[in-house]
């Protein structure tokens, strides 16, 4: 079963207000979502939005158990305030994200997450839209394969991974999870430390597959907009462009004063305007991560949706 990593410093940084309405964009095993309803109260409302389907089943019986209104949507955070004014939730008191890939996900070989685990290689958390990781890696040439290793993996060797792998779809087609890591490993030289070989490479097609950077940044700006005033928004983040991209989007929204010339200031910033509820990113403690392993690159990182923006000191 999938654990929620930060669960109670997730919780406090939306600041839950009892009868509050609050979103779940990725709503996984539902495990922030139970613990928000459980402090929101009986008149707590949540939509809880995944493109998971079996993550949506899993998490409506965990749901059922706790008092409030829960409304399910299946599709991607990315579509947040389509979903959201859909369902009766176009002003909210707050929005989590815990990004990434759940511990079901990853522990199914049939999902073909993991180079760990023989299985198709897959890796759409929504199995019914798009195309699959084989599907990716037979149509790019190996510049365009290179391109996707080294953006999104930060693969030092991307060329070499991507010539390797067009070398190998030439004799026949990469279609299994074994398959694409043996021959990721073999290009690098086998395995020389802690971390395998074809981390980066699996990390770079996952992501490009689900268009993990680009759906994120669509639930940033609409969840932001979707903020009551006083309204908090928090993010998970397990990768560092990920986490990069929520960091620059939230500076971007808290802005800053200048001062002008001709006395004065002007706040420069995106609208809407935040102040941020953690200053540095939130990182699990010792005992989270000897408990849960998965948890040692968790960071999260919370705003605040203000009326005005806050005035430097």
């Amino acid at each position: 079963m999938h654990v929620s990593v930060l669960l109670p410093e997730t919780v406090d940084a939306l600041a839950v207000v009892p009868g509050g309405s609050y979103i779940d964009g990725t709503l996984g095993g539902a495990g922030h979502a139970c613990e928000i309803l459980k402090r929101a109260g009986p008149a707590g409302r949540l939509l809880g939005i995944d493109r998971d389907a079996e993550a949506l089943e899993r998490s409506a019986a965990r749901l059922a158990a706790v008092p409030g209104e829960k409304v399910l949507a299946h599709g991607t955070h990315g579509e947040v305030r389509r979903l959201a004014e859909a369902n009766g939730f176009a002003a909210v008191d707050g929005m989590v994200l815990d990004l990434g890939v759940s511990s079901e996900q990853l522990d199914t070989p049939g999902r073909g997450f993991s180079f760990r685990l023989e299985g198709p290689l897959d890796m759409r958390m929504d199995p019914t839209r798009g195309e699959s990781a084989a599907e990716l890696i037979a149509r790019l040439e190996a510049d365009e394969l290179a391109g996707v290793l080294r953006r999104l993996g930060e693969e030092p060797q991307a060329r070499r991974v991507a010539q390797a792998i067009v070398r190998a779809r030439a004799e026949s087609p990469v279609l299994t999870t074994g398959r694409l890591a043996g021959v990721v490993s073999a290009a690098l030289g086998g395995r020389k430390g802690p971390r395998h070989p074809a981390t980066r490479v699996f990390q770079a097609l996952r992501m490009a597959v689900n268009r993990e950077l680009e759906e994120l940044e669509q639930a940033l700006e609409h969840g932001l907009a979707l903020l009551k005033p006083g309204g908090r928004l928090a993010v998970i983040t397990f990768e560092s462009l990920s986490d990069r991209l929520v960091k620059q989007r939230f500076a971007a929204h808290a802005g800053r004063w200048v001062s002008l010339q001709q006395g004065g200031e002007r706040w420069e910033g995106e609208w809407p305007a935040v102040t941020k509820v953690t200053r540095h990113a939130v990182e699990a403690g010792a005992d989270e991560v000897a408990a849960n392993p998965r948890a040692r690159s968790a960071k999260l990182r919370a705003v605040q949706r203000c009326g005005t923006p806050e005035r430097r000191r």
